[in-house]
């Protein structure tokens, strides 16, 4: 029996995840349909969504340093790459909503090869559910370089937020909603976005999305949902009442109406109550009444295991430097957003491929430990394929078949190099800041210049 220092980890044919299914036919279909008044330019839509790909993985000095990168065939584009006034201009000119669109369609290319390996012990109490999916939103970082235009601002200024729907057993984020503004209203926000959720999908939301006008809404589209409710939300007429226990504490599961008033909104739902150590009692409105379906065991473990996306955030600003903007315009940061996005899909389905391959749990290989080694992974894959292409453009008489590259052991690790470390002591939980009171959006201060009208054809 080999141990996990002697088995070996093949990374180049992982690091095609992203590269297989970000393709240029696919840009080039999401422009086409998505344009308006934007023309062609020789910083295509491709092109941009490979360089801040290489961005992520590179993680450079400056955009600068990139494109200096890029125009001498070290990012694995053509060293042909255009100007940086060119690529700043594009960047700025082009909306943002491209990106969400490519986004969008490379997670339908992808999700095929992303099998529901995740929460493995929690899939057998939801057999009754085909897809979970936990609904949650974040600030993004504030911005570290300030346009002139804001120099003079005291506040702190934040590029806008971003709503996520994150699919719990593929481990990957299903849908990424960039908004220009500053958090807040998350449960306006979902309501907007529901109607792309698959009917019979169970989702899951923490007190952000407390709303009973969101619950009806989503009851009515045939979305079940688990979401903790506020203590300012009343439920009345209780019925069909049900005493457990859980870990030790009472669990109180009775069906009820909650909310009030004539003209307000109301539903019909489960109300699972838990008073936890502290006193406080975890309240969760669940719209599937029936208990053969969905237990209340399973409602407080299903909540407890919506830590996943947190740790999706810590994971986007911490391992692929979300925390660090770029560029000081709205339009290049979402571009960098849904570029990590892309990222993390891609490591998320190589993370699940790997413990499928060696028989591990998806949670026991570690995203902080994996990402660093498929990044040089890629950048040892882009370096093979640059000699074997000069090899060729050398030897014009001679042909030279590309091997599959997959199959090439250019760049492995042992395994024992990507499996989780016990965490010493509790977890650190982030600093409150005074400064969140004071914060501002970046959209209004991007000042509208007359461009420069461009030399690309």
């Amino acid at each position: 029996m080999t141990s996990d220092a002697d088995t070996r980890v093949d990374l180049v044919g992982a690091t095609q995840f992203v590269h297989r299914h970000l393709t240029a036919s696919m840009c080039e279909s999401v422009f086409r349909d998505l344009r308006s008044k934007e023309r062609a330019r020789l910083w295509t839509l491709h092109a941009l969504a490979e360089f801040w790909v290489a961005v992520v993985l590179r993680a450079p000095r400056s955009l600068r340093e990139a494109i200096d990168e890029a125009r001498a065939g070290r990012l694995g584009l053509p060293a042909s790459a255009p100007a940086q006034w060119s690529f700043f201009e594009r960047s700025q000119g082009l909306r943002w909503e491209f990106f969400r669109e490519v986004y969008d369609r490379f997670i339908a290319s992808l999700l095929p090869e992303c099998a529901q390996g995740f929460e493995t012990d929690l899939r057998a109490q939801l057999a009754a559910f085909a897809e979970v999916w936990v609904a949650d939103g974040s600030g993004l970082d504030r911005v570290a370089h300030k346009l002139k235009a804001v120099q003079s601002v005291r506040k702190v200024v934040i590029p806008g937020s971003v709503l996520v729907l994150y699919d719990l057993f593929r481990g990957v984020p299903r849908a990424v909603h960039f908004h220009e503004k500053l958090l807040g209203g998350e449960a306006g926000r979902l309501r907007e976005v529901a109607h792309t959720v698959p009917t019979g999908t169970l989702l899951v939301a923490d007190r952000g999305f407390s709303s009973v006008r969101l619950i009806a809404e989503l009851a009515e589209k045939g979305i079940d949902a688990v979401i903790r409710l506020k203590s300012n939300i009343k439920a009345s007429d209780a019925e069909d009442v049900v005493r457990l226990e859980d870990d030790g504490a009472l669990v109180l599961d009775r069906v009820v109406t909650i909310g009030t008033g004539q003209r307000a909104a109301k539903a019909r739902v489960r109300l699972i109550e838990k008073t936890l150590a502290d006193g406080s009692i975890l309240r969760l409105a669940v719209t599937v009444t029936d208990r053969r379906k969905l237990s209340a065991k399973a409602v407080l473990a299903l909540y407890r295991r919506r830590w996943a996306i947190e740790r999706m955030f810590q994971h986007l600003k911490q391992v692929l430097n979300l925390q660090r903007f770029y560029a000081a315009n709205t339009n290049a940061v979402a571009m960098q957003l849904y570029a990590s996005a892309i990222v993390y899909a891609g490591l998320r389905a190589t993370q699940g491929r790997l413990a499928q391959d060696h028989g591990r749990r998806p949670e026991e290989i570690s995203p902080a430990k994996l990402f660093p080694r498929i990044a040089a992974a890629h950048f040892r894959l882009v370096a093979t394929i640059e000699g074997f292409e000069l090899a060729r453009s050398l030897n014009p008489g001679v042909d030279l078949a590309e091997p599959d590259w997959g199959k090439v052991r250019l760049y492995d690790v042992p395994l024992s190099s990507l499996i989780v470390s016990k965490r010493q002591g509790c977890r650190r939980s982030p600093g409150y800041s005074a400064q969140r009171k004071l914060m501002t959006a970046l959209r209004p201060y991007e000042r509208r210049r007359k461009r420069p009208r461009s030399r690309d054809p």
